[in-house]
């Protein structure tokens, strides 16, 4: 199974790419890690939100297939403790499938489309990140499950 990380965007600030490239690499001793981006959309002034919405949804559903797991980073998403997420992340590891496909929407969220074919959703906190620091700290707290689930020392409890 392959783990992806589906972004709408770039990660264009260098300190934030430089961390998730930390993380990433950190991460190829686990399991399969990618990022995925993509492009924003041009010309979008004259386009609502929810047209955003639905065009970003219509490419971020592009990119999966249909065995493929979805789970959304969602501010409506369940929170975990680290312990918890390493849980859920074995969890849905064990369930099997091609592809276990975390995404990061864009700035207005998902359309409705994305989270009819969600299979989760997730949230890292209360509190509202910018959509390129996520992609860092779930990167960062997605590699503390696995040290986790090792038993490795890099979580303290």
């Amino acid at each position: 199974m392959t783990i992806t990380l589906l972004t709408v965007g770039r990660t264009d600030v260098k300190w934030v790419r430089e961390g998730l490239e930390i993380y990433t690499s950190r991460l190829q001793h686990y399991a399969p890690f990618s990022v995925v981006e993509i492009p924003e959309l041009k010309g979008v002034s004259a386009l609502s939100q929810q047209q955003i919405k639905e065009k970003e949804g219509q490419l971020i559903l592009k990119h999966l297939n249909p065995q493929d797991t979805l789970i959304l980073l969602d501010e409506r998403g369940k929170e975990f403790r680290s312990v918890e997420f390493a849980e859920q992340l074995q969890k849905l590891l064990a369930a099997g499938g091609k592809n276990l496909v975390f995404t990061i929407g864009g700035a207005y969220g998902f359309s409705q489309e994305v989270y009819s074919r969600a299979n989760g959703k997730i949230s890292l906190s209360k509190m509202t990140f910018s959509h390129q620091m996520v992609r860092t700290i779930f990167t960062e707290q997605l590699y503390r499950a696995f040290t986790i689930l090792k038993g490795e020392p890099y979580h303290h409890e």
